[in-house]
């Protein structure tokens, strides 16, 4: 057993790392990866480390950090606008399957009291598992996923009375006063309406001063105590603290810094949700596993069932078609950490039998184990509990305007279909109005699809990566696909559901940058049309012709830039006050120079000579004394003193100055 406090955690990591790569290597999670350090490093396994206080508190910021992300990506308007999803189909689900479970469980003889509270933990989903898996499968934006956060967080409000109920038991406290309740939910409706009030009236101006200081650090170091100080209020006020994070992220969703607080927030988030991921795994007790597998495996299975069977049930009530329906009960059916945290408070209390607690402990932490496998299949599993019923089910032109007339008619002829339907999409639809081609959008906004509606355009809710979704809106009939959404993620799983369709379909992407544009060609994608470089040659067509450039030159100019797919345009110079983009991959192409000292192993070679043993790298220039030497220049003789400008990314950019330098 390791001690030291820092040592434990150097051991997690360097676990962590071995045992990631390695799942990733293989294809699988790396969620999955985690777990598995926590299981075979902690207190039941190898014994190496057990989870310290230290160590449970950063595992626990890790979740306040990824609801915090989360709440970045949520709005107000789309709050409002799921409403019903999120006061009805959650509070639904968390009644009916808290109730379910607290029924089984008096029929086993536990006390009704403890029985509520083992409905609870037994109710709940792992908002970390899921999320996190979601989002890396680019689902958290489909139906299923948007109505599993819905759920999410109704559960993570409706555990606080949980937990407050276990604590009670475990202290000996049976009884619950009218006022001792009412002074509980005053104390956390105070913290919620502080962090709302702070965030909305507060965050801007303060984020405004440090963005305009020009310091990274501060902008972090501001963005951190938003983060953690959200989460502290709501933990003094009994409520959970990744709640008070996310509303905090909610608020900062409105300002114009979400992008910028992402990327700062994002680094830290993974390493903590690493470590809560590893704290999960240490909880698998094996010899339990070992001693009683039947009945471990029996709560598993049962659990996982109804809980998927209650919440299809739920979906389907609220009108949700029976595929989505399966999916999001699937996805739901995982057990959650609040399920921990309830059972290790009972057990510590001797509250309930252990024979009871303890194989419901090892269940629910091997669902989460288990969680991973589950949601990347998700898919797959509910065309086989539906293979039957899909087959016999006729496909309404539209999903969820099957009586619109304008929509199906649509739908039916040639048309142009519309993938987002923001600004740039609504500027395109313009453009196609005038010259008489018709179109059909699609937005993941309801709140703008009924402005848009009202309108009288031909624009839908829905997901346009949903293949069963594709077919209604008459995917077979478009003569062009245009996928106007920001996200590559969301624009990459568009592109390949199209493509299963149809490979000679033209399919337009609009991309912020080039950072995932070979990745979106080789997805399918007919056309990338990054914004920055669009812009960039807009600018320039303009500057030549300030300059009295011939239109015709300026035409050539610009023509042979596209068809070069933009490589003269690639490669930065980044500043020190430059903030890293959420999105912008680590490997992104950049300029550097690489200046030929007396005795390098370039000097007196050609660059059509030295080209091929340079690596994945563009020269760009050659700065020769007073000149500038353009590309292209493979027959210029390099001499000592060239300074050689190159593009490529960092480690194709050392390989290079190594072959220049030193051969």
């Amino acid at each position: 057993m390791i001690d030291d406090p820092l040592a434990a955690v150097l051991t997690l990591l360097a676990a962590a790392v071995l045992v990631v790569a390695l799942a990733r290597r293989v294809g699988l999670p790396a969620i999955l990866g985690y777990l598995a350090v926590g299981a075979l490093l902690g207190p039941h396994a190898l014994a190496l480390t057990s989870g310290s206080d230290t160590t449970r508190l950063l595992a626990e910021l890790g979740v306040v950090f990824l609801l915090f992300t989360l709440g970045l990506e949520f709005s107000w308007p789309r709050m409002v606008a799921m409403r019903r999803e999120v006061f009805g189909v959650g509070a639904a689900q968390m009644a009916l399957t808290a109730g379910v479970g607290a029924a089984a469980f008096a029929l086993l003889d536990v006390p009704l009291l403890a029985a509520i509270a083992l409905g609870g933990a037994v109710a709940g989903s792992s908002t970390a598992i899921v999320e996190q898996q979601l989002t890396e499968q680019v689902e958290i934006n489909r139906t299923h996923g948007r109505m599993a956060f819905s759920v999410l967080l109704i559960q993570d409000l409706a555990f606080e009375p949980f937990l407050v109920l276990a604590g009670a038991l475990a202290s000996g406290r049976a009884e619950f006063t009218a006022s001792g309740i009412a002074a509980a939910v005053g104390a956390g409706v105070l913290a919620l309406a502080v962090v709302l009030l702070a965030g909305r009236y507060a965050l801007r101006p303060l984020l405004y001063e440090i963005a305009h200081s020009r310091l990274r650090e501060l902008f972090t170091l501001a963005v951190l105590l938003v983060a953690l100080g959200s989460a502290w209020v709501s933990h003094l006020a009994g409520v959970s603290m990744a709640t008070g994070a996310f509303l905090a992220g909610v608020m900062l969703a409105e300002t114009e810094y979400r992008h910028q607080v992402e990327a700062v927030i994002r680094p830290f988030r993974d390493i903590l949700l690493g470590l809560f991921f590893i704290s999960v795994g240490m909880l698998l007790d094996l010899r339990v596993l070992y001693d009683e597998w039947l009945v471990v495996l029996g709560i598993l299975l049962a659990m996982t069932l109804i809980k998927a069977l209650l919440m299809t049930g739920v979906a389907l009530l609220f009108g949700l078609p029976r595929f989505k329906a399966v999916r999001t009960g699937l996805v739901l059916s995982v057990a959650g950490e609040f399920g921990v945290a309830i059972l290790t408070i009972l057990i510590q209390g001797e509250v309930v039998d252990q024979t009871i607690t303890q194989p419901l402990l090892v269940a629910i932490v091997l669902s989460m184990v288990s969680a991973p496998l589950l949601l990347r299949h998700n898919r797959n599993i509910a065309r086989l509990v539906l293979r039957e019923r899909r087959r016999n089910e006729r496909v309404s032109p539209v999903a969820g305007d099957a009586n619109d007339p304008l929509l199906q008619g649509i739908a039916a002829r040639e048309h142009v279909l519309l993938c987002g339907f923001g600004r740039v999409g609504q500027n395109l639809a313009r453009v196609l109005e005038s010259q008489g081609i018709e179109f059909l959008a699609m937005d993941l906004d309801p709140a703008r699809v009924r402005a848009a509606r009202a309108a009288g355009l031909p624009a839908m809710y829905g997901d346009a990566a949903d293949e069963e979704l594709l077919q209604r809106v008459g995917v077979d009939s478009a003569s062009a696909v245009v996928v106007t959404f920001s996200d590559p993620d969301i624009a990459l799983g568009i592109v390949r559901a199209i493509r299963r369709f149809s490979t000679d379909l033209p399919i337009l992407v609009r991309t912020q940058d080039d950072s995932r544009l070979e990745e979106l060609r080789a997805a399918g994608a007919t056309e990338v049309v990054p914004e920055t470089f669009e812009a960039s040659l807009m600018l320039a067509s303009h500057a030549l012709l300030a300059l009295k450039t011939p239109v015709s030159r300026v035409v050539r100019t610009i023509g042979s830039i596209r068809n070069d797919r933009y490589q003269s345009l690639r490669g930065l110079v980044r500043g020190e006050l430059d903030l890293p983009e959420a999105d912008a991959p680590q490997d992104s192409e950049e300029l550097a120079s690489v200046v030929l000292p007396p005795g390098a192993a370039g000097i007196g070679q050609k660059i059509e000579t030295l080209a091929p043993t340079l690596g994945a790298v563009r020269i760009d220039r050659v700065v020769r004394r007073d000149r500038v030497l353009r590309a292209p220049c493979d027959h210029v003789l390099l001499e000592q003193g060239d300074q050689i400008v190159l593009c490529g990314t960092p480690e194709a950019l050392e390989h290079a100055e190594q072959v220049l330098l030193a051969g």
